[in-house]
C-alpha cells in the first residue's frame, strides 16, 4: 500500500510540472524559442544554415515584410524570394504554428560563411573564418536588431533565440559557457528575444583542430585495418613455414 501511494504521489508531481510546462506556453521546463540559427560548418568556409524563426520574430529583428496574424496564409515564395542572395541559395522553405504564432523554417547553403552578412536577413552580423596558430578560429558578431514593429503577438517576456554551431573538428576553445559541448561538437549560444530587440551584443568564438574529425576517424581506420592486415599475413607466413618444416 505504501508504495502504491508513493508512486501515486510521484506520478501526480510529474504530471502537475508537466502541465505547469504547457500552461507557460514553453516558458516552464520546454524552452520557448523565437529564432534559432543552426550553422554546419566546414573547414573551407562552405557552409548549410538552418534557420528557424516566427514571422513576429523576423519582423521585429530582422524587419522582414511578412504578416504577423497568426491565421494569415505564408507565401512560402516570398520567403524563399527574401533569403535567396548572390552569397545564399534556398534548398527548402517549411512553416509550422507555435505558441499561436506562425513559424517558418529555411534550409540554406552558403559557399563562404564569411560572405553571410552580405545577405540582408543575415546583415545584422559579422561572420569570419580564419587559421591562426594551427587552428581555425570562428567568430560571430550580432548587432543592433531593425526595430520592426510585429504588433501584439502574446510574448511574455520568456523568450529566446539560440546560435548553434555543428563544427568539424575537435574544439580547443569557446566562449559558449557551461553546458557545451552538447552531443559531441554542438555549440549553443543563447540570448534573451528582449536583449536581442534591444541591439545587446553577441559574441560567439570558437576554436578548433584545422584537421576534420572525419578525416582523421577515417585515417586511423585505415591505420587499423593495415596493422590487422600486416598481422595476419605474418601469422599467415609463420603457420605456413611450420607446416614446411613439419
Amino acid at each position: 500500500m505504501r508504495f502504491g501511494v508513493r508512486t501515486t504521489i510521484v506520478a501526480s508531481a510529474a504530471l502537475a510540472l508537466l502541465s505547469m510546462g504547457c500552461q507557460a506556453g514553453g516558458g516552464g521546463l520546454v524552452k520557448q524559442y523565437e529564432y534559432e540559427e543552426d550553422i554546419y560548418l566546414k573547414l573551407d568556409g562552405s557552409a548549410t544554415v538552418y534557420l528557424n524563426a516566427s514571422i513576429p520574430a523576423l519582423v521585429s529583428l530582422r524587419g522582414l515584410p511578412l504578416d504577423t496574424k497568426p491565421n494569415a496564409r505564408l507565401d512560402r515564395g516570398l520567403v524563399r524570394s527574401l533569403f535567396t542572395t548572390p552569397v545564399t541559395d534556398v534548398v527548402r522553405v517549411s512553416t509550422w504554428r507555435r505558441f499561436g504564432r506562425r513559424f517558418v523554417g529555411v534550409r540554406m547553403t552558403v559557399n563562404d560563411i564569411r560572405t553571410l552578412s552580405a545577405a540582408p536577413p543575415f546583415s545584422w552580423a559579422t561572420y569570419s573564418l580564419a587559421e591562426r596558430d594551427g587552428l581555425m578560429i570562428y567568430q560571430q558578431q550580432l548587432a543592433a536588431a531593425a526595430n520592426g514593429i510585429p504588433g501584439d503577438v502574446g510574448w511574455k517576456g520568456n523568450e529566446v533565440i539560440a546560435i548553434r554551431l555543428h563544427l568539424p573538428a575537435r574544439i580547443r576553445y569557446h566562449n559558449a559557457g557551461a553546458g557545451n559541448l552538447r552531443r559531441g561538437n554542438i555549440l549553443v549560444w543563447e540570448q534573451s528575444l528582449a536583449a536581442r530587440q534591444a541591439g545587446t551584443p553577441l559574441t560567439i568564438e570558437a576554436r578548433m583542430d584545422s584537421e576534420s574529425i572525419l578525416y582523421s576517424t577515417l585515417l586511423l581506420f585505415a591505420v587499423s585495418g593495415a596493422l590487422a592486415i600486416a598481422v595476419l599475413a605474418v601469422i599467415i607466413w609463420r603457420v605456413g613455414r611450420k607446416r614446411k618444416r613439419a
